[in-house]
């Protein structure tokens, strides 16, 4: 007989914790419905804004797709008519581009003096301009108008009065473009800009003053000449033995292009034209033509890689398209801006004049 004092629960009603257990569960299974259905919402808007479908709401085809051809993706077909060499130039254009520059040059080096120092001023202007085009992609903007300025004061006082001169007009170049782009604006972005100013100065027209010193002696012409001789067959026998033989590389992160076989080939025909030079032109001893050779081929291969690793930083391939098969006008003093203090300094001790 059951205990009248225990209270007895309806055959037909479930516990307490029965029913409390079953409102959770129906909360929890509204609460999902609805976080689904917000989702969906979400994924609707997300694909109507962008029109891409979001990951995970489309089935994939049970068959496999044909994978395509990698070499589809990375290569562009090639223009109809345009022949491009292992090393990706346009090589007949490339020639021609670098015979008409080397018959202008050397026209103007013999012809008179003060016509190669207005290529050297336009170059240089040129120059500066291509590297601003490239910094803007940084969104940094090079002051242009003191740099100008200051390029011409640099080329045509180290042409007249040597290195002292040089030095001085670029510490005033270098002041007045931090002081132009100050009152053009102050802050962080006035600091970046007249640094990096100051950085264009010092790479493009400070070293081209070493070339217009070199110009301003008596054999001037030869010597320039020389320079320039010893950077193009740096890039020549570098290019040929690069194409044939070319391996290792020497800078993958930087230039993946170049190879140490690319460098001992430029070392070998630099060599010969330093010492047939250095012998026929400026009378100097066989073994300072070997001496001139090595520097010049150090500084135009770190003037080479310090441009290429500048470009890459950008994001750029080339600095300019004025120089069919070469690039911009950049691309191609590269090496003879690096080159040209390095050899200034050897003639200085082997031929001062």
């Amino acid at each position: 007989m059951p205990d009248s004092s225990t209270p007895q629960v309806p055959a037909g009603d479930p516990p307490v914790q029965t029913r409390r257990a079953l409102r959770r569960a129906e909360r929890a299974a509204q609460l999902e419905v609805e976080l689904a259905a917000a989702t969906s919402v979400r994924r609707a808007r997300r694909t109507a804004q962008t029109g891409q479908v979001p990951l995970g709401t489309v089935e994939l085809p049970a068959t496999r797709v044909a994978d395509p051809e990698p070499r589809a993706l990375l290569s562009e077909p090639e223009p109809q008519g345009q022949r491009t060499s292992r090393a990706g130039r346009n090589l007949p254009v490339a020639i021609g581009v670098g015979l008409g520059l080397g018959a202008a040059l050397v026209l103007s080096l013999f012809l008179r003096k003060e016509v190669f120092l207005g290529l050297a001023v336009l170059a240089c202007g040129m120059a500066l301009r291509e590297l601003d085009q490239a910094l803007r992609t940084r969104d940094v903007r090079l002051p242009l108008l003191p740099l100008f300025v200051g390029t011409i004061g640099m080329l045509v006082t180290a042409y007249t009065a040597g290195i002292e001169a040089l030095l001085v007009a670029f510490l005033l170049t270098a002041g007045g473009v931090f002081v132009w782009r100050v009152l053009d604006g102050g802050g962080v972005v006035a600091l970046r800009e007249a640094t990096t100013g100051i950085f264009a100065a010092a790479y493009i027209p400070f070293l081209a003053g070493f070339l217009t010193i070199m110009l301003s002696a008596d054999d001037g012409p030869w010597r320039v000449l020389l320079v320039i001789a010893l950077v193009v067959s740096n890039d020549v026998g570098g290019y040929t033995a690069g194409v044939l033989f070319g391996r290792h590389p020497m800078a993958p992160t930087v230039s993946p292009k170049k190879s140490w076989e690319g460098a001992a080939g430029s070392l070998v025909l630099a060599v010969a034209v330093g010492v047939t030079m250095s012998m026929l032109a400026l009378d100097l001893a066989w073994w300072a033509g070997v001496i001139l050779a090595i520097g010049a081929v150090a500084g135009a291969t770190m003037g080479d890689l310090a441009e290429s690793l500048l470009k890459r930083d950008l994001g750029v391939k080339d600095m300019g398209t004025l120089l069919p098969g070469h690039g911009g006008v950049l691309d191609r003093v590269d090496s003879i801006l690096l080159a040209s203090p390095v050899v200034f300094a050897v003639l200085l001790v082997l031929a001062p004049t």
